[in-house]
């Protein structure tokens, strides 16, 4: 049923043009230097490097909470904003900054049990799907709205002062406007995400982190885009039992999980410098299923998956701006020592869905989901009791 959708595929020109301007390169795979190696250069001295250097003039300690200049320890006024300057010491870390967004959709019905949604009645809206592009949108800048008032109020209630931040802090903060994020130091993961939870390995560096975030970011954001849709389709509000159905849904089939990880993959490879792209978690799934999926199935999965990722990296790239990305480059390539590697290249899949395809799309994606969901009520109640 899903392979009908192939009538519905259109070029992503955008990623093709990507791919194109990295394909010059593959004769020369060692685009960056090092900057142990440009110390050592002939050519620069210590001296020139150390000249701007004051030994003797100690680091600022206070800052104006208007202007957001610095001052040192012996200042304690800001007379150009009269106001009281703050310890920059004071200043929270963003790693230890706690958050828990809500993503609201308030409907009509509010439905307290899962026996109240998988009704009949239900069943048949969702085979209905009254459900267009528009709607779609509104969903997408919502999520972006939400997200921009909570990130505003994480800045505002810590007193963060963003030029003080790296980039690293900078996209955590982001991420932590969307949804919970903790560090682990232990296990294969890079990270994890579950039940509206992040975890990144604190072991990696800065670099690979933000990665990290953003593919998590985007199993968040997938799930999230179908629970609005599940609840614009029964004009419902959203709860934990919704939460939990879009979670399911994701999950309990081979295709859908294929769609979620060759979404996530997509995003992450948008902020990724070409040559360090990685599918690794899509392969391994693809390789659980042993041939038992078609390979014209997986991809339009990868298509499917390709047609969400646009939509997670609209929300995304209305804050990660190009001179944001152009410091997460930069942050990657002071940390990455492995050379470049441009076999990956080949999973990237260069299909979008049109706007009827990806309704569509979206339609077989919850209205299989939703039947299957119907009949494994004990497996939801696990899922609800996490959110």
């Amino acid at each position: 049923m899903f392979n009908d959708l192939s009538q519905y595929l259109q070029i992503d020109r955008e990623k093709q043009r990507m791919i194109a301007d990295a394909m010059p390169h593959l004769e020369s795979p060692n685009l960056f230097y090092s900057k142990r190696k440009y110390m050592a250069s002939e050519d620069v001295s210590m001296c020139e490097i150390c000249e701007s250097i004051s030994l003797d003039h100690l680091p600022p300690t206070k800052y104006c909470p208007e202007c957001h200049r610095k001052y040192p320890e012996e200042e304690n006024f800001c007379f150009d904003c009269l106001v009281k300057l703050k310890n920059i010491s004071d200043i929270p870390k963003v790693r230890d900054i706690k958050t828990n967004p809500e993503f609201k959709f308030e409907g009509t019905n509010s439905y307290a049990t899962f026996e109240e949604i998988f009704t009949p009645e239900n069943a048949e809206k969702i085979n209905d799907f009254k459900f267009r592009l528009k709607d779609y949108k509104g969903i997408i800048n919502d999520i972006k709205r939400t997200a921009f008032l909570e990130f505003d109020n994480l800045v505002k209630s810590n007193g963060l002062v963003l030029d003080y931040l790296d980039i690293l802090d900078k996209v955590l903060l982001f991420s932590k406007s969307f949804v919970e994020v903790d560090y682990k130091s232990y296990g294969q993961e890079l990270g994890v995400f579950a039940f509206d939870r992040i975890e990144v390995d604190d072991r990696q560096l800065p670099g690979l982190q933000i990665t990290t975030l953003m593919h998590e970011l985007s199993h968040f954001l997938l799930k999230e885009i179908l629970a609005h849709v599940l609840c614009k389709l029964l004009d419902c509000t959203k709860n934990s039992s919704i939460d939990a159905i879009s979670t399911f849904i994701l999950i309990y089939s081979p295709l859908s999980r294929l769609i979620d990880e060759y979404c996530a993959h997509s995003v992450e490879g948008r902020f990724t410098v070409y040559g360090y792209q990685d599918y690794s978690s899509f392969l391994q799934i693809q390789k659980s299923l042993e041939g038992e999926m078609p390979s014209e199935e997986i991809e339009i999965a990868k298509s499917i998956g390709n047609t969400f990722s646009i939509s997670i990296k609209e929300i995304l790239e209305a804050y990660l701006d190009d001179d944001l990305r152009d410091d997460i480059k930069t942050q990657f390539k002071e940390d990455v020592l492995d050379m470049p590697k441009y076999d990956m290249l080949a999973m990237e899949n260069c299909n979008k869905l049109k706007s009827k395809g990806f309704m569509q799309a979206i339609w077989l994606i919850l209205s299989e989901g939703f039947e299957v969901a119907s009949v494994n009520i004990e497996k939801l109640e696990e899922y609800k009791k996490n959110f």
